[in-house]
């Protein structure tokens, strides 16, 4: 199991395909990191050797790509900005509600949590 980037990638499946267990890489960067680093996509992440994850390593350093615990850290010094200077999306994310315009009065559920039945509170009309 060859560990790139402080991640174990799976060994059984394609490089191409076991890259995308990094944090921040996906189908097209995966792509272009293994066409600068000149191996063959089609190769297992078991067969690589040494030499060719030192070179996926230095590919993704040269293309500067933020991935893993850096990325992680600026996506939450971006949240953590907006909700210094309470902006609408950083009082969403404070709230734990969605950021991005979507409908809250069903679905949503993800950002909600579990739902809570709100009853009991019509108030009866007092008799005279």
């Amino acid at each position: 199991m060859p560990r790139i980037k402080g991640v174990d990638i799976p060994g059984e499946k394609r490089i191409e395909a076991s890259l995308r267990y990094i944090y921040g890489i996906g189908p097209t960067i995966s792509k272009k990191v293994l066409e600068k680093s000149g191996i063959n996509p089609d190769t297992r992440a078991k067969n690589l050797t040494d030499e060719d994850v030192a070179k996926i390593n230095a590919a993704i350093a040269s293309m500067e790509l933020h991935v893993e615990g850096e990325l992680k850290r600026l996506v939450n010094q971006n949240i953590r900005r907006l909700q210094e200077v309470k902006s609408y999306r950083g009082l969403r994310h404070l709230a734990g509600l969605p950021v991005r315009g979507q409908r809250t009065r069903t679905n949503s559920r993800t950002r909600k949590g579990k739902r809570k039945t709100v009853g009991g509170q019509k108030k009866k009309l007092a008799k005279k």
